[in-house]
């Protein structure tokens, strides 16, 4: 049984959003690996010390050590923990998260080098951070983000009146306000147009986002953050996936909503474009592009079969992602 040591922010006990750590190293322990995990530490200081010291204890006892590897402040978990690594001679994979990493590499140039050439391969879950990484040669394949596609029932919707449904954390990032800026505007044409939001609070983008519907008098659903099982049941009263994001990779929750038979309409932002094409399967608008995403939502309801065609060929795309394919990449870079 081969034994790994996976580093993240296994943070989902605490309220936040779950990540890759929790996914992929439970269907990699449904494939008989040994996981062993840090950290659960919500400060972010005793984390950072909970992986130090359990990179120590654990990294000369695993065949691997897999690290979530963003581009914001846990980029440094991620320069240290591979440092230490690289100390005892341990192969050590950065799986790459994070629409703004091709930025970060440019801005840390030394520690990324350190990082990402002594790696012993990095995993890449888009073309986008593939192609970044390529081009600074650093080691790096492809392994896509992963869903169980059985847990995703597909629902046939009905297209009367738009009915929003935004999924994230609230960071600033991932631009929430935009979306109730976004129902406004619509409620111009369409008065009965809803929006829910589901997903933690991360930053103050939560309370300005709360306030401006307050506002103006808009009756936006904010539920928290919820489990998957109810939060895709609740899904099923919208008719619109809406992702307003500034930066991005290749979003787990789009890869969910496309599954569950939403039309997507995206900001086209980072490696957005990777997994989504515009009028093919999704509607693509330019970054905080309020006037246009309400021109492609308004499309969906007026061109008739405009919505069945994103569908289908969402549900064509996404079959690539489903962990019956993928886990077969894990396995062989593994063994």
């Amino acid at each position: 049984m081969k034994k790994i040591l996976y580093i993240g922010n296994k943070l989902s006990s605490h309220g936040n959003t779950t990540t890759s750590i929790e996914t992929l190293g439970r269907n990699l322990e449904n494939e008989h690996f040994k996981v062993v995990y840090t950290s659960t530490k919500k400060n972010k200081v005793t984390r950072m010390l909970d992986m130090v010291l359990k990179t120590i204890k654990f990294a000369k006892k695993s065949d691997y050590v897999l690290i979530d590897t963003y581009s914001t402040i846990n980029f440094w978990y991620a320069f240290i923990t591979s440092q230490i690594c690289r100390l005892f001679s341990i192969k050590y994979i950065p799986i790459l998260h994070g629409g703004d990493l091709p930025n970060r590499i440019e801005k840390s140039k030394i520690a990324s080098e350190m990082i990402f050439k002594n790696a012993h391969i990095n995993v890449a879950p888009s073309g986008y951070l593939l192609e970044a990484f390529k081009k600074k040669n650093y080691k790096t394949t492809y392994i896509p983000n992963s869903i169980q596609q059985n847990e995703y029932k597909f629902e046939v919707r009905d297209f009367d009146y738009p009915r929003l449904f935004w999924l994230r954390s609230f960071s600033n990032i991932y631009n929430p306000i935009l979306a109730t800026k976004v129902l406004l505007k619509l409620k111009e044409k369409y008065p009965k147009a809803t929006l829910c939001m589901v997903g933690p609070k991360k930053d103050e983008s939560f309370e300005m986002t709360k306030n401006f519907a307050q506002q103006n008098n808009l009756e936006v659903e904010f539920t928290g953050k919820l489990s998957k099982e109810n939060w895709v049941e609740l899904s099923k009263d919208y008719n619109i996936f809406l992702n307003t994001t500034h930066y991005d990779n290749t979003p787990l929750s789009v890869i969910e909503a496309m599954a569950l038979g939403f039309p997507v309409v995206s900001t086209n932002v980072g490696g957005i474009p990777f997994l989504l094409k515009h009028n093919f399967n999704a509607l693509l608008v330019n970054d905080n592009d309020l006037e246009t995403m309400i021109l492609e939502i308004d499309r969906i309801f007026n061109e008739k079969e405009l919505a069945q065609k994103l569908i289908s060929n969402a549900q064509n795309t996404i079959e690539k992602f489903d962990w019956k394919i993928v886990k077969n990449q894990w396995i062989e870079l593994l063994q």
